[in-house]
């Protein structure tokens, strides 16, 4: 159990001591990965996005339900988007930074941004006002699809790109460090599936300030908490990439709902 973890700096290869934490508590913190430019830039392109797909009405990208929303003022907003590296150059070329190599190895062989596989590159938009939809996410990991559909339980990680400061108040990602190591049993029993948003007494609060990227094993329990506050210092914003390792399984837009994302009301 840590109460307090160390961040670093990401390069074009990771340090032993990167390694070595990540082996360990199954995550990683690296700070001032993107400038406030980059950070703004991103914001953008998804805000056009969010335009676009809200005057044609796009119910799902390649078989992946959109979650739409509504913001502090009362427009409707996108707040879970799937795919959107394919929607815009500047989130496409995001996925190029060199420094995303770094991480693959952290997966193993064969590993590899996630940018046409699972949900693609998601960006995520919390916020906590009266009627929004999307304010906390409950416990999980993200490998139970492969368990569910009794596939071999392969390396998965998600990078996360966050796009606003925030602190513990503010919610956000919790972890509960090291169980990325559990075993089958506990992945599946642990925790109630998305039902469960109590605190745990053996989690952590992972509080990034905008541009920072962390990663974590997809094995690893882990939920998001809803922000202690409300209106525009709610607002979070944060991209996930998966890398991933194994049989190659791009999706178009002809592919299928999953069977487990028909329950993506129980997020709230």
């Amino acid at each position: 159990m840590i109460n307090s973890y160390s961040t670093f700096t990401l390069n074009n290869q990771l340090t032993e001591e990167q390694k070595f934490f990540f082996n360990k508590y199954g995550f990683l913190h690296f700070k001032n990965f993107l400038d406030t430019h980059a950070i703004q830039s991103i914001i953008q392109a998804s805000q056009q996005v969010q335009d676009k797909w809200l005057a044609e009405d796009v119910k799902k990208i390649n078989g992946v339900p959109i979650k739409y929303g509504t913001d502090l003022d009362g427009s409707s907003i996108v707040q879970r988007f799937a795919f959107i590296n394919q929607h815009h150059q500047t989130l496409s070329g995001l996925t190029l930074d060199p420094r995303f190599d770094a991480l693959l190895e952290l997966a193993g062989e064969g590993a590899r941004l996630g940018t046409e596989e699972k949900d693609g590159m998601v960006f995520n938009h919390y916020v906590n006002g009266p009627d929004s939809k999307f304010t906390k996410m409950g416990w999980h990991t993200d490998g139970l699809r492969d368990i569910f559909y009794g596939q071999k339980l392969n390396p998965m990680l998600n990078v996360g790109i966050h796009l606003d400061t925030l602190d513990v108040k503010n919610g956000g990602l919790k972890i509960l460090p090291g169980t990325h190591k559990q075993s089958i049993y506990q992945m599946l029993f642990r925790k109630k599936y998305f039902l469960d948003h109590k605190a745990d007494p053996s989690e952590i609060a992972i509080t990034p300030e905008a541009g920072d990227l962390t990663i974590h094993d997809g094995r690893l329990w882990h939920r998001v908490a809803q922000s202690e506050v409300t209106g525009e210092k709610s607002r979070r914003r944060v991209i996930y990439i998966p890398i991933i390792a194994g049989k190659y399984a791009p999706k178009n837009e002809n592919s299928p709902t999953v069977f487990y994302q028909r329950f993506a009301g129980i997020v709230k």
